[in-house]
């Protein structure tokens, strides 16, 4: 019963991210959303199982940096192209 709402999470993150793709600040968010629903369903497991948390911190860790790693690539892209749509980035540009 407590991995149903995790996984509906993940679905529902996972059709947001792949029918979703106009703007950068969307597919981050569906990307974080994604992470939170993993969060919660590794965190549930190891609440069942009684296994050690460090892990988890290890990974809310290696999650928050890719957090700040999105969000500084869509300041830079909003900085470079003044906007975050995907059909005005031209990537053949040098």
């Amino acid at each position: 019963m407590y991995f149903i709402m995790p996984l509906f999470m993940f679905l529902c993150g996972l059709l947001v991210f792949s029918f979703n793709y106009n703007h950068f600040l969307v597919t981050l968010l569906s990307l974080e959303y994604i992470v939170l629903s993993l969060f919660m369903f590794i965190f549930i497991y190891f609440m069942f199982s009684m296994f050690d948390l460090l892990f988890m911190m290890m990974l809310l860790t290696f999650w928050v940096c890719e957090g700040v790693l999105g969000l500084s690539l869509l300041v830079s892209l909003i900085r470079g192209y003044g906007n975050d749509y995907f059909c005005s980035f031209n990537l053949l540009q040098c």
